[in-house]
């Protein structure tokens, strides 16, 4: 019996049922890319048995006498569950029309859009299409409005994830843009508004997919992406893994875990004594989290700044630190953008913010100047000013001048302020500060360098220490490295029950 053919029978009903399912569950034609099918993803993401489709027998909109109107029309929808928590979940089928968005696509997706919202649960969104579907016309740009507006009603209410599992262009590339954290898969995703081709037609530009927006591109030359996996096996992982860390919707606490102690060395012995000397961030961060475990987010993408998911006694985290290894852990625009994005994050789903600086400033130059670090560095102080999550700030070296200010600092905002002996809190480092307060009398001098030697050592015993800071009460205490994961535990569980009430406002204008 063919799916098409009718009877009044239950037994043949069912049949017939049977035989829609089964057809509208094959592939739409062969696989084109990629390591597994739309159901296959799904399946490799979600609980074993858990998921639940939706849509299953929506058809394609008619276009023509003889168009094809394949059930599902290129996009599986449905609910299931990771480590047992509710998530929804859509995934486009390159078979069906390229994984193309027409009319009843794009429905079912803004459908399943609209149930996260309703029941509080993440949306993942398994992007591997072909963009708009030019036959259907301006019912599929239409469509992609929509989607796009669903993902700002969502933003900040439940976490939306978005893994590019094959071509991502045009229309379709700003909703993943819109959604929290997007992941890609090294040589097979690409993301750009328009393709190669496209552009050497108009501009005259020559360029490959790969160049223009492919996944070691979105996660190193733009930051369009936050994870860089090997394969797809590897980029589903990755979003159970960040799944862990976040809870389902703003109204609810991220999962709790049983504590689990740090890794890494003693930290009295991290930072260098000589200032001008790197190290490396993470080996203070790892023996601050349990288990030394972060999960790194853009940590291809300006790597002067660390943002990371991490648990701290149990309880999940946001890290923003400076990353000495990379320019001094200087603040650039990339930098600023992405600790932004990632504090904003944190604040609108309840993550607290734990931050360590060692930072020389915002960084100087015609070039930044020019490009508007003015502007889009103030995104960084905006986002910490504005976020009411409780705030923990370790100071561990460098701290001068707008960096210290910008950097989770309490004059911003923070509810508890560390500081390392090693802390150096000033408007600038004393090479500068000697040179522009004592420039006449080093010119003057008849030994110069010995005059500078004793105004440097004057300066550092005198500014370069956090003891100034402390006695304003801008920092609250001064602990040995040894002690910061107690520290910054007690001060954890002392602000779980932090209330900051806010202006009524619609919402603010932060500098975009």
């Amino acid at each position: 019996m063919t799916p098409e053919a009718t009877t009044s029978r239950t037994s043949d009903r069912i049949i017939d049922l049977e035989g829609r399912r089964k057809l509208a569950t094959a592939p739409g034609g062969p696989r084109r890319r990629g390591e597994y099918g739309a159901r296959e993803r799904i399946d490799l993401l979600l609980d074993a048995g858990s998921f639940t489709e939706t849509g299953l027998f929506v058809r394609a909109r008619p276009t023509g006498d003889d168009a094809a109107r394949p059930y599902g029309d290129g996009v599986v929808t449905g609910h299931g569950t990771v480590d047992g928590r509710p998530v929804c979940v859509f995934a486009q089928d390159s078979t069906v029309f390229g994984g193309s968005m027409g009319e009843a696509f794009g429905e079912k997706t803004i459908a399943l859009m609209d149930l996260a919202l309703k029941t509080g649960c993440p949306v993942i969104g398994l992007n591997d299409g072909g963009g708009a579907r030019i036959q259907e016309g301006v019912a599929s740009l239409a469509l992609y409005a929509e989607l796009v507006r669903r993902n700002v009603r969502a933003s900040g209410v439940i976490p939306q994830i978005s893994v590019v599992l094959g071509p991502c262009a045009g229309g379709a590339a700003y909703s993943p843009a819109i959604t929290d954290f997007t992941v890609m898969v090294d040589g097979t995703s690409q993301m750009f508004v328009t393709g190669p081709d496209v552009i050497e037609a108009v501009t005259g530009e020559r360029t490959t997919a790969e160049d223009l927006g492919g996944a070691r591109t979105s996660n190193t030359v733009n930051g369009n992406a936050h994870f860089l996996a090997a394969d797809e096996a590897a980029a589903l992982g990755t979003v159970r893994d960040l799944l862990s860390y976040l809870p389902a919707n703003n109204l609810e606490r991220p999962p709790r875990y049983a504590p689990a102690p740090p890794a890494g060395t003693c930290l009295d012995t991290v930072v260098p004594d000589r200032l001008g000397q790197a190290y490396d961030m993470r080996d203070i961060l790892r023996a601050v989290v349990d288990g030394g475990e972060l999960l790194e987010t853009q940590e291809l993408f300006a790597p002067n700044i660390i943002c990371a998911l991490a648990l701290v006694d149990g309880h999940s985290v946001g890290v923003v630190a400076n990353q000495p290894l990379h320019a001094a852990g200087v603040l650039d625009i990339d930098a600023s953008e992405k600790a932004a994005r990632f504090v904003r994050f944190c604040d609108a789903f309840g993550i607290p913010l734990l931050t360590f600086a060692d930072v020389p400033g915002y960084l100087s130059g015609v070039r930044q100047e020019q490009a508007g670090i003015i502007r889009r560095g103030a995104k960084l102080l905006y986002a910490y000013a504005e976020a009411t999550v409780p705030k923990v700030t370790v100071v561990v070296r460098k701290a001068y001048g707008g960096g210290y200010a910008v950097m989770g600092s309490k004059h911003l905002g923070a509810d508890i302020n560390l500081a390392w002996p090693t802390a150096r809190i000033a408007v600038m480092g004393a090479e500068g500060a000697v040179g522009v307060l004592h420039r006449r009398e080093l010119a003057a001098a008849d030994d110069p360098e010995a005059l500078r030697a004793r105004l440097l050592a004057t300066y550092e015993s005198t500014y370069g220490t956090p003891y100034l800071a402390a006695e304003r009460g801008y920092v609250d205490a001064v602990i040995a490295p040894r002690d910061t994961r107690s520290h910054v535990c007690r001060a954890l569980r002392a602000l779980r029950g932090k209330r900051a009430p806010m202006p009524e406002r619609r919402h603010g204008n932060i500098p975009l």
